[in-house]
């Protein structure tokens, strides 16, 4: 069976959400209410099968004028390691590319898989002082993530941090 990388549509939350769901459990991505999911519908990407099963999604988050984030890659558990993973970060940089964005963020306990796709993992600040100023300003958790701040430090302790130049 194969599938293919589309926009996500609002009736793919409920699909979203339930590969979202057991990670979250696990604690490997954050969990996302279905609101937010809605919210943010429009950053999506989805792998569909033929017969039209969500297998798999990822999200890009613009943070700043030349900079991206990764978020909420997740993969069913019957399609990992068949390229699923692999083709949703891809159609993700291309989207990056296309809005003028030349470096990803990921926040991430994968560390093998996106190393394999150019991300590094960095341990220092990768934005200038003013614009550091300016996104914590943002109420998005992920930009507190991103930024390191210790509010969110309970959600992502043992994640690593990683940024890919595109």
């Amino acid at each position: 069976m194969t599938f293919t990388i589309r926009a996500a549509r609002t009736s793919d939350v409920a699909g979203i959400q339930a590969l979202v769901e057991p990670l979250a459990e696990r604690r490997i991505l954050l969990g996302k209410d279905r609101v937010v999911l809605y919210e943010a519908v429009q950053e999506f990407r989805v792998a569909e099968t033929e017969a039209g099963e969500i297998i798999g999604c990822g999200a890009l988050h613009v943070m700043w004028e030349d900079l991206g984030e990764v978020r909420t890659l997740a993969v069913t558990d019957s399609w990992l390691g068949k390229g699923v993973g692999h083709a949703i970060l891809e159609r993700i940089q291309i989207d990056a590319l296309e809005l003028g964005l030349s470096r990803l963020f990921c926040l991430t306990f994968e560390t093998a898989f996106f190393g394999r796709h150019g991300f590094e993992a960095i341990e220092e600040s990768i934005v200038a002082p003013e614009v550091f100023a300016q996104l914590t300003l943002s109420p998005d958790e992920g930009v507190a993530e991103f930024l390191d701040l210790s509010r969110v430090k309970q959600n992502t302790l043992g994640n690593t941090r990683m940024l890919k130049q595109l």
